[in-house]
């Protein structure tokens, strides 16, 4: 018997139904027994007993999901079967691994001949794990409920208590993403720290060879700048000058000039940019535009230029942030009070005028928010960089020339089986953290700028 956390997360939601009706009806059946008024309707008794169900069971289940794992391995380890187990830890790990897919039904049979003395002990341990683990939950699911069946009372304050454990769980909810957010920044920096004690965080941030070829520290081999170069380039560069204009012009059409039927059909089309993998964009560039601008710049006679260039890369990305731009210079241009525009033309501006000198003017800092949240979404971009623009760390202003990015290096350094102790792969984590706080503090800027201008004409 193996430990399925999606059944059981089904069981308990069924005994919280259970619950449910049954803390509604006593609830029910104690005010018409004692003719008081109830001081909360029945469904609030009967949510009251299913959150007190449901909830300490489901954390119980998330908590041993991820602790049982580790407890039968180290039931297994401690039976006999386990002494003839290597020493080296990657090769004792695939014959664990071979036992336990196949004692929990996940293979057929057994790869390495070794791993097959400790099948036994591995579904033995599994079959007693999961028992105490549904046992504990079955107990701990109906302490639960039979608490809070018990205080149900006919001036019992249900309502309040089910609020404040629904308010509970959405701080929780909340929390998440600051805990996670912690969590990232906390791992980036403490695999960065191991690179800087390795190598020079100057040579990172200013150094302008890229080669890292071994784990070893080599001198001048980790100079960050041809890269950051390359994003700049690609990202902030070549990518805004296709998004920018276009994306303003189309706002510009959709929100003043365009019919309402037309506005109905072009804004969401152009919005499924926004939606179409990155990989597809990785296809078409590498397929389509890169070929296409290669044999332009031969045809006007630039030398060298390379079927894997940043004009194409950031063409592509471009193109697919138009909507970014787009989207947020809409709700921006919308948003100018009718008032601005009316006045506009009373004093006899023209249409075009009005839009020139009014509405863009005082849509500006909500553009530029969208602005700077599309450069941190195309700086981060890897796909189309991958496969468009190439991997050569090449310090150039040539637009035809093969450049390489932050995130492609990262890709890179990353693919394949990798020692993380070495230089070369700790590169990639403060490579990583450098692009993150470049992306925060675009967006905080971004967030910034449009708190502002909500504030300004709300």
């Amino acid at each position: 018997m193996t430990f399925n956390a999606a059944a059981l997360l089904l069981l308990i939601l069924g005994l919280a139904l259970i619950g449910w009706l049954a803390g509604r009806a006593r609830s029910a059946m104690l005010a018409g027994r004692s003719g008081k008024k109830l001081h909360s309707r029945p469904q609030y008794h009967g949510w009251y007993v299913a959150l007190w169900l449901f909830v300490p069971a489901a954390i119980f289940l998330a908590i041993w999901s991820s602790v049982s794992p580790g407890l039968i391995t180290n039931q297994v380890l401690a039976s006999p079967a386990a002494e003839s187990l290597p020493a080296f830890g990657f090769e004792r790990s695939a014959i664990l691994s071979d036992a336990r897919d196949v004692a929990q039904g996940k293979a057929a049979k057994v790869r390495l001949p070794a791993a097959a003395p400790l099948v036994e002990p591995y579904a033995a341990a599994t079959h007693r794990y999961a028992w105490i683990g549904i046992a504990a939950m079955l107990a701990l699911a109906l302490a639960g409920g039979l608490y809070a069946f018990t205080r149900i009372r006919p001036d019992f304050r249900a309502r309040t208590r089910v609020e404040r454990i629904v308010m509970a769980l959405l701080l929780l909810a909340s929390l998440v993403a600051i805990l996670t957010t912690f969590g990232i920044v906390l791992s980036l920096l403490f695999e960065s720290l191991r690179f800087f004690s390795l190598v020079p965080m100057r040579e990172l941030l200013f150094g302008t060879h890229w080669n890292p070829q071994s784990g070893a520290p080599v001198a001048d081999t980790f100079g960050g700048i041809p890269l950051f170069w390359g994003t700049v380039l690609i990202g902030a560069i070549i990518a805004m000058i296709v998004a920018i204009p276009i994306g303003m012009m189309s706002a510009v059409y959709l929100t003043q000039y365009a019919a309402p039927t037309v506005r109905k059909w072009v804004k969401p089309m152009l919005e499924i940019l926004a939606g179409v993998p990155t990989v597809v964009y990785g296809y078409f560039a590498a397929l389509t535009v890169a070929p296409a601008l290669r044999n332009f710049a031969v045809a006007i006679g630039i030398p060298n230029a390379s079927t894997e260039s940043a004009l194409a890369a950031g063409v592509v990305m471009g193109v697919m942030i138009i909507p970014f731009v787009s989207s947020m210079a809409d709700d921006s241009i919308n948003a100018v009070p009718q008032a601005m525009r009316d006045g506009s033309l009373a004093l006899g501006a023209t249409p075009n005028e009005t839009i020139r000198q009014v509405l863009i003017p005082a849509a500006l800092p909500g553009v530029m928010g969208g602005i700077l949240l599309a450069v941190s979404r195309a700086i981060g971009e890897t796909m189309i960089v991958v496969m468009a623009a190439g991997l050569s760390a090449n310090l150039t202003a040539n637009p035809f020339a093969s450049v390489t990015t932050v995130t492609a290096q990262i890709v890179k350094l990353l693919t394949g089986d990798q020692e993380f102790d070495s230089a070369k792969t700790l590169a990639a984590f403060a490579l990583g953290l450098v692009l993150f706080l470049v992306t925060l503090l675009l967006n905080i800027v971004a967030l910034r700028i449009v708190k502002k201008y909500r504030e300004a004409y709300e």
